[in-house]
């Protein structure tokens, strides 16, 4: 289609705005979605249906035909039916030879078929040219118009031409095309709407795994030992005061394994001297969710701010809070402000303010929506400079609030240390291994390293 340019359409009103015509088979729910966002974009819609009779539902402005008379009309047909439904498509051979056939179609399952739905197609009809893509893409979104989270369409095909023409139809749509290669790869692009969060399910069994450690510590700690040691029920710390302490420090821990891999990663480029080499799979497939561990870190955080919103609104902080008034009655002496109390009281309060702040910051520029519009330098500047800086305020936050118990023989029930003991492990040896990291001396050749130097060139990858 030949396209004039902005000033040209604008001199010569009578010149048409219609892309060139699309015919779609099926007038199901993403067969209307996909033709009405095609028609507002400026394309024109055929459906090849069984009944020619107008709808309703179908687009005002789309015309409905047979199938075979709706393909004469179009260079490409977009598949939208089921692949159980494909023998229908046999007859019409000779209607779809060289016409680019656009399968569209999933499965209900993980390889439910020993071939692709798109491969199946085209050995149904040889003489056409087979194109996977909006597979990916659902038709509430296309109605809505909320694509930020499927903006993505991945395409796939045997012929250069025909994909190329799919995917500029993509980019007419407002979406972004994602070329996966040859039409093999159409089973993985198959699979993938059926995957469940793939990239979160190692994130979230750690998490579960390492808050129910946690959870489990405390509930040993604060109310077994507490029950037979000092004969308190204290249980009902289970539901606010044991997960107050878990929730921070999840969110401590999980923030610091966010920057942990990036750690590893400068040490064993530093030991290998050279960038070309790949990494561990472990530390590969840890580096691609860190986002996801973020994530989780900063829901944590949040827990954290509410529970501590809500405590002065417990029983048991009330009550602690009049016995200790009813004492200083009673003894006829009122304890005077402790300057220092008062003053770590303030900092740590300060501190988990503005790590919290930060921590939300990260989780903010980790959208889409939001990443899609900085510029790298930007986004590493946020998510490196500011989530580094983010890990430092709240490992004080932490400091401050339980270094007293380092200390103290008391905080070590059965010789266990304090859970807030345990959370500074990992944050404080991220932090020292970074400090050394970008002193100048470390700091030179690794980012010598990291734009092509290698320190012998023999065993780059």
């Amino acid at each position: 289609m030949n396209k004039s340019s902005s000033n040209t359409m604008a001199l010569t009103p009578n010149t048409s705005n219609k892309r060139e015509t699309v015919c779609i088979f099926g007038t199901g729910d993403f067969g209307r979605a996909l033709g009405h966002k095609m028609i507002q974009s400026g394309y024109a819609v055929v459906y090849g249906s069984r009944s020619t009779q107008i709808s309703n539902l179908i687009p005002k402005d789309a015309e409905v035909l047979g199938h075979a008379e709706a393909a004469q009309k179009a260079a490409v047909i977009i598949i939208a039916i089921q692949r159980q439904h494909y023998n229908f498509l046999t007859p019409l051979a000779e209607a779809l030879h060289g016409k680019v056939l656009v399968d569209i179609s999933n499965n209900l399952k993980l390889n439910q078929h020993p071939e692709s739905n798109a491969e199946y197609l085209a050995q149904l009809l040889p003489g056409s040219k087979v194109v996977k893509a909006f597979n990916t893409v659902s038709a509430w979104a296309l109605q809505s118009g909320t694509l930020d989270a499927s903006r993505q369409v991945f395409v796939c095909g045997d012929d250069v031409e025909a994909k190329q023409m799919v995917m500029n139809i993509v980019r007419a749509l407002g979406l972004t095309p994602l070329d996966k290669g040859s039409l093999l790869a159409a089973q993985e692009i198959e699979n993938y709407p059926l995957q469940l969060f793939p990239m979160w399910k190692f994130p979230i069994f750690l998490s579960l795994g390492l808050a129910a450690f946690f959870f489990f510590y405390c509930v040993a700690l604060d109310i077994i030992y507490t029950y037979i040691y000092e004969n308190n029920n204290f249980s009902f710390f289970i539901a606010i005061t044991i997960p107050n302490r878990v929730c921070p420090v999840m969110a401590l821990i999980l923030l610091a394994l966010v920057y942990l891999p990036g750690i590893f990663a400068a040490i064993i480029q530093l030991h290998r001297g050279t960038k070309y080499r790949r990494f561990p799979d472990w530390l590969d497939k840890w580096m691609l969710c860190r986002k996801q561990l973020g994530l989780i870190a900063l829901a944590f955080a949040s827990l954290h701010a509410v529970f501590t919103l809500v405590s002065p609104l417990r029983a048991f902080v009330r009550w602690r809070i009049s016995k200790g008034i009813i004492s200083q009655a009673l003894n006829n002496k009122t304890e005077p402000l402790n300057n220092t109390n008062a003053w770590l009281s303030d900092s740590y309060l300060a501190l988990g303010i503005l790590g919290y702040f930060l921590f939300v910051l990260l989780g903010i520029t980790s959208l889409p929506s939001v990443s899609n519009n900085v510029n790298w330098r930007e986004f590493r500047f946020v998510q490196s400079k500011l989530g580094y800086l983010a890990l430092i305020l709240c490992t004080a936050h932490t400091l401050v609030y339980g270094g007293k118990w380092f200390l103290s023989p008391s905080a070590y029930k059965w010789y266990l240390p304090n859970i807030y003991i345990l959370s500074l492990i990992v944050p404080c040896a991220v932090l020292v291994v970074k400090f050394v990291l970008i002193l100048p001396c470390i700091d030179k050749p690794l980012t010598q390293i990291r734009q092509g130097w290698e320190r012998n060139p023999k065993y780059s990858e």
